[in-house]
């Protein structure tokens, strides 16, 4: 069984990315990682080539000027990556520069592949997955974060990354047919210092919002990412993946959430009520048909 990863990036380093350790995860199940790396101004290149030499291969990309709505460029630079991998491949994994897959997963995940490679009817494999926020402490657990992602996709040239790259479709916008497995990515986009949280999202608003650098738009990313404003969290008190140590250590700043608190709407309570008694959480986005 061949096994490709890919995934792209831009100015990783400028807004503290954890992009080696997003690699560095995954490389463990892969013959190669393609890497989309972007027009960065800040060393992002040099970065992600130290990771392997031997095995992550980088292709320079210009991130397209013209793809200023709905994080479409995004999809477009997943694409290349994706495009790029070895024909040889049978599975791609797929992991964004936030997202970290814990190596306590890697046997879940390598036995999932190996146990539907040759069932065709299969176009993915389905990850659940917890959403950090604030420091590495806390996890989100409202009806705003999605719950579940394709992550790993067969080697199909039909397949493309879909809207923002969160997940993916196949033919004439046809969704893909996964099975589920239980292992989770971890996804720490919401864990920066505070002032390059706020310089991240000024950043995203780019590739949102056409681009439009008006006053109220300078003015509400000025300043620190307030982390207060959050609707409900919980404790995480697990292990974090052994790639993240080492930032985590780094962490330079302080979150404190009060968890008697929480913002739930009407919705969140019947979503949890509901898969409580039921085990099926109603209502949630699913981009995938799932196969049973």
């Amino acid at each position: 069984m061949k096994v490709s990863g890919f995934t792209f990036i831009k100015n990783a380093v400028k807004f503290e990315y954890p992009i080696v350790e997003a690699i560095r995860s995954i490389l463990p199940l892969c013959d190669e990682v393609v890497v989309a790396v972007g027009d960065s101004e800040d060393g992002t290149r040099e970065l992600v080539a130290a990771i392997h030499p031997d095995k992550v291969r980088i292709i320079d990309t210009i991130w397209n000027p013209d793809l200023k709505e709905g994080g479409a460029v995004l999809a477009d630079e997943t694409n290349k990556a994706f495009r790029a991998i070895n024909g040889k491949a049978d599975w791609c994994i797929y992991i964004q520069g936030d997202e970290v897959l814990h190596e306590k997963y890697h046997t879940t995940v390598k036995q999932s592949m190996e146990e539907w490679k040759n069932q065709q009817e299969v176009d993915g494999l389905l990850f659940k997955y917890k959403h950090f926020y604030g420091s590495f402490d806390y996890v989100g657990v409202s009806a705003r974060w999605y719950r579940n992602e394709i992550r790993v996709i067969r080697h199909n040239p039909s397949i493309y990354s879909y809207r923002d790259a969160q997940g993916f479709r196949k033919g004439n916008n046809e969704k893909l047919r996964v099975k589920a497995m239980d292992a989770y990515i971890y996804h720490y986009g919401w864990v920066r210092p505070p002032k390059i949280m706020m310089d991240k999202n000024r950043n995203f608003g780019n590739y949102w919002g056409g681009g439009k650098m008006t006053e109220d738009f300078i003015k509400k990313f000025s300043g620190e990412f307030d982390y207060s404003q959050v609707d409900a969290l919980e404790k995480f008190t697990e292990p974090h993946p052994a790639v993240m140590l080492d930032r985590i250590q780094r962490m330079n700043w302080t979150f404190d959430y009060d968890l008697s608190y929480n913002k739930f709407t009407w919705k969140d309570h019947f979503k949890n009520f509901m898969e409580k008694w039921t085990g099926v959480r109603p209502f949630d986005y699913k981009n995938y048909t799932l196969l049973r």
